[in-house]
């Protein structure tokens, strides 16, 4: 049994954000909408003018490098919001440090760094918290619950479909972007969000194949590519993922095809109930048109609820919804899929290594 620190209920739960950039000013709303509950106490970039803007934003004390943060901050909480192939040393740093660490997707970008990540959390007695923001979605919760409820009775094939765009000038507007070591692909960046709901929805994962491309942009990783996939229920499904998409964002969507259901969540970012059909009713149903939302975002409004779930863990009030060893799912199956690809044979999970 992992001993963690005792809760904090005399006062809010403080974060420290360690990199300022687009997906921080989600973190920097969510933070203040629980106001009384949890407080930003400290913003970290080793770029001035990020900082710059991240302290008027929030009022919190800006920093320009990492020992500097942990050395004067009195956080709880240090949150990663820094190129993804920066985490695992990050959170290492930070948790021998006694503090909790909060990271953004995906957790590593090695199989073998996630793994460190968790062992050394566990080592200094620390909570690892990986978000997974889009889980709280409200059209997501409604088919988390369908399939939990067994509605769909024997679920028989499943497809997700990410089609989006990123345009060269993406790419180009950070050395970090696009690269092995600090970001990965369309798979592990823009739709490991989607990767996450092959595990969290449906269960498992037996095997996989997978095909990944560089066709249009000017970077190392993949900018789209498929993948086929065998559950261990015997379920059947496959992933579509580009980043090419003329001339916008065009769709999100999960359709699952069951014994007794078919639905399917759309949009541009999961955020639509297209068709929502069982044999039997159930009180959700009523709920559909409810849970369907506009958005122009892809990110979703989850990271106010994933909050939410943190600050009551910190309080002794919750068990972890998302904690590291649930983050390691959802790189497992991305690991998969590059190992897939790059050896054109099926893979089977859980890996060996």
């Amino acid at each position: 049994m992992r001993k963690f620190a005792a809760p904090i209920t005399d006062r809010p739960i403080r974060f420290a954000i360690l990199g300022c950039g687009r997906i921080a000013q989600n973190h920097i709303v969510a933070i203040a909408k629980h106001q009384g509950r949890a407080e930003l106490t400290d913003v970290c970039d080793i770029d001035p003018a990020a900082v710059q803007a991240a302290v008027a934003a929030s009022g919190a004390t800006g920093h320009d490098d990492l020992p500097k943060l942990l050395e004067r901050t009195s956080a709880d909480v240090v949150v990663l919001t820094t190129p993804s192939g920066l985490h695992a040393e990050q959170a290492i740093e930070i948790a021998r440090t006694g503090r909790h660490v909060m990271t953004e997707k995906p957790m590593a970008t090695r199989w073998a760094d996630a793994q460190q990540m968790v062992r050394s959390c566990d080592t200094a007695g620390v909570r690892l918290f990986v978000v997974k923001q889009n889980r709280r979605n409200a059209t997501l919760q409604l088919l988390k619950r369908a399939i939990d409820q067994k509605r769909f009775g024997r679920i028989y094939m499943v497809n997700i479909n990410v089609f989006w765009t990123r345009p060269q000038d993406y790419y180009d507007s950070a050395a970090w972007r696009g690269t092995w070591e600090f970001d990965g692909g369309a798979f592990m960046n823009q739709a490991s969000h989607y990767v996450d709901l092959l595990d969290w929805l449906i269960g498992p994962i037996e095997s996989l194949q997978a095909y990944t491309a560089t066709m249009a942009r000017n970077i190392e990783v993949e900018d789209s590519g498929v993948v086929n996939i065998r559950w261990r229920s015997g379920a059947l499904g496959s992933m579509n993922v580009t980043m090419l998409t003329y001339p916008k964002n065009l769709e999100g969507s999960i359709t699952i095809l069951g014994e007794k259901g078919t639905v399917r969540v759309g949009g541009l970012a999961v955020n639509q109930i297209q068709h929502w059909e069982f044999a039997e009713p159930h009180a959700d149903d009523e709920q559909v048109a409810a849970a369907s939302y506009e958005t122009s975002s892809v990110y979703g409004f989850g990271h106010p609820l994933y909050y939410d779930n943190v600050i009551n863990v910190l309080r002794g009030e919750a068990e972890p919804e998302t904690d590291g060893r649930e983050g390691l799912r959802s790189l497992e199956i991305l690991t998969g899929i590059y190992r897939a690809a790059r050896d054109g044979q099926r893979v089977h999970l859980p890996l060996d290594s």
